[in-house]
């Protein structure tokens, strides 16, 4: 598969995507202070959906619960169109990750990614990173010891 394949900018795109979704409002707005010039094709609505959990990772799929989510849509002066769904009721975020969402598929796309995708890539690395290691820490390794009438 190359890299200008259907599946490839598919993937690509669900990980910048994903990563604006999940990208703190504030830091996204210091990072992209000004949005392009652009008219809203869906006005930022907030609403909720159903999150569906599974026990085991593969069990059978459970309803959780609901999240709150705000979602948008927009095209740039270029014609380009930009989606976001993002959590919570931030409707300013939703609209900065659209109009990102948008950038990427222009021509602009190897700015953007410099100036905003890889520094929340290396942010949200380094938080999971530091989670990960505060969970290791409190680790508990389990061992039982045989007994001379256990044998």
């Amino acid at each position: 598969m190359t890299q200008h394949s259907p599946e490839a900018a598919i993937a690509a795109r669900k990980t910048w995507m994903g990563l604006l979704a999940r990208a703190k409002p504030a830091r996204l707005a210091d990072l992209f202070p000004d949005l392009p010039s652009h008219d809203l094709l869906r006005q930022p609505e907030i609403g909720a959906v159903m999150v569906q959990g599974r026990i085991g990772g593969n069990g059978v799929p459970f309803n959780l619960g609901e999240m709150t989510v705000t979602r948008c849509a927009l095209r740039l002066a270029t014609g380009a169109v930009g989606h976001a769904h993002v959590q919570g009721r931030d409707k300013g975020h939703a609209v900065r990750a659209a109009a990102l969402d948008a950038l990427m598929q222009t021509d602009q796309a190897a700015a953007v990614q410099a100036q905003v995708l890889d520094p929340l890539k290396a942010e949200e690395t380094a938080r999971r990173t530091s989670r990960a290691a505060k969970a290791a820490a409190t680790k508990v390794e389990f061992f039982t010891l045989v007994r001379g009438e256990d044998q």
